[in-house]
């Protein structure tokens, strides 16, 4: 017989995460992980719990999936199903012994009942009441039979489920985000507690894995606030002290609808994947439902782990700012040491020699938002530029443009501190039109540009160059005028 009793377990406070792993690792979930790993505060216990007992919906490699991208995020679990801990196993279908004994003890209690009552007869049941305009729930049939006529139905072998039966009265809590919650029990179903696979429901397995880890506090979605009766009525039932709850708001997308697919990239590898750093995406996140109560925007996860607290939680709905995400990103990004940002790099220019990241990093640093702008702005340091002439001579005439390149062959032999004076004294000096010198400068300076990186946007000459090395510079500056050569 296993044991119900809360035992006395490390951690001032104890805040879980208790994912179903049924896909990805949204922006909504990581951001009730961080807020919970925030706000357990460095004397406190983080726990990461798998609630994988929605066996229609599990995918296996889920929860895999889950654990990389917290990681990668920079939260750190105290205990959870990789790691162990006290509370041993952290995953809920192996914990299924816990659930049976619990329903068995509100069976035994009358707190919850058997309903073998089809899927048919159910669906039948919710169309009547839609069409007499009455709230959906179950009318407990089930609830009505005598003893005997459920042990029949065991007995002939007949599927049930457990249902809690809600009792009468109100259900009270002080949430620490929305005030003080009050609901009428009678306008609450008697939830599913036991489905008939034998698996539990959200809505016993978490009261039941909360109690026995000694959780404290609670954060999850506002939307859970409807459901938090049943809850209260499981704790009540089995003589248990619920947790503190916090019910934070939903995240909304820039039209203040619900944060989704259609907003965009919303999985949290797939922030990764297209170039932001951990600590810029926690840096955001930590704001949807929190507010420093100063004008600072910029804090570390560790920051985070010590500014946070229950009382600056907001109740109003957040925007997720892709604009101000790209910002926090460029602010991280220029935070950055060159040797970190340079590991941060490989993955996004696997073609690179590790020589070469160092000064690639110090070339692009000031001037990304996202890791993932760097190929795209330094794809001339490994293949050689093929511009068409309308992008290689710009707004000059041939004759002058290729004057200008024939000149500047020799000129990529100087020092890169000399290079662009030298650059800038060559192209006035081939200037007819001394009333729009500056004009003519800048043309001659962006013919250059093109040849040696293919592109009318590039990191500064100097640096390009010596990313390249100067014989291949060379190399492209008269490959550029032959090509001009061939149509004058």
């Amino acid at each position: 017989m296993t044991d119900l009793s809360a035992r006395s377990l490390p951690g001032n406070r104890r805040l879980r995460f208790a994912p179903s792993p049924t896909g990805q690792l949204h922006i909504g979930s990581v951001r009730t992980a961080l807020l919970s790993y925030c706000l357990a505060g460095h004397d406190g216990r983080f726990l990461v719990r798998i609630e994988d007992t929605d066996r229609e919906r599990f995918v296996p490699t889920a929860t895999t999936g889950y654990l990389e991208a917290m990681a990668w995020m920079g939260l750190r679990w105290d205990e959870g199903p990789d790691i162990g801990g006290p509370c041993a196993p952290y995953v809920e279908s192996e914990r299924l012994e816990h659930y049976h004994q619990a329903a068995d003890h509100l069976l035994g209690t009358g707190a919850a009942y058997r309903c073998f009552c089809s899927r048919e007869r159910l669906d039948d049941l919710r169309a009547a009441q839609k069409a007499a305009g009455q709230p959906t729930r179950y009318d407990r049939r089930c609830w009505r039979l005598q003893p005997t006529e459920v042990q029949a139905e065991l007995d002939r072998g007949a599927s049930s489920v457990i249902r809690l039966l809600m009792p009468e009265g109100e259900s009270r809590w002080d949430d620490l985000v929305l005030g003080p919650q009050e609901f009428q029990n009678a306008e609450i179903d008697d939830q599913v507690l036991i489905k008939s696979d034998g698996f539990p429901t959200y809505h016993l397995a978490h009261v039941v894995d909360d109690h026995l880890m000694e959780i404290t506090h609670v954060v999850r979605g506002v939307e859970w606030v409807p459901s938090t009766p049943k809850h209260l009525a499981v704790y009540r039932a089995m003589g248990w002290v619920p947790p503190e709850f916090a019910h934070v708001p939903l995240v909304l997308g820039s039209d203040h609808k619900k944060l989704s697919k259609r907003h965009g990239s919303v999985a949290v590898t797939e922030y990764r994947d297209m170039g932001y750093l951990p600590e810029a995406l926690a840096n955001m996140i930590a704001f949807l439902g929190w507010s420093p109560g100063t004008e600072e925007e910029i804090f570390s996860l560790e920051e985070l782990r010590t500014r946070m607290t229950f009382d600056r939680l907001q109740s109003s709905p957040a925007v997720f700012d892709q604009q101000r995400l790209d910002h926090l990103n460029g602010v991280w990004i220029r935070r950055l040491s060159i040797p970190d940002l340079a590991q941060r790099l490989r993955p996004f220019l696997p073609q690179a020699q590790k020589p070469q990241l160092e000064p690639i990093a110090a070339m692009v640093q000031e001037r990304i938002h996202r890791l993932d702008e760097v190929p795209g702005l330094l794809r001339f340091a490994f293949a050689d530029p093929d511009p068409t002439m309308e992008e290689l001579i710009g707004r000059l005439e041939p004759a002058t443009a290729a004057d200008f390149l024939r000149a500047s062959i020799d000129l990529v032999d100087g020092s890169s501190d000399d290079l662009m004076s030298s650059l800038r004294r060559a192209a006035e000096a081939s200037a007819s039109d001394q009333g729009s010198i500056n004009r003519h400068v800048r043309d001659c300076m962006q013919v250059v540009r093109v040849a040696i990186t293919g592109q009318r946007v590039s990191p500064p000459l100097p640096e390009s160059i010596a990313l390249i090395g100067k014989e291949a510079a060379r190399s492209r500056l008269r490959r550029a005028l032959a090509k001009i050569a061939m149509v004058r």
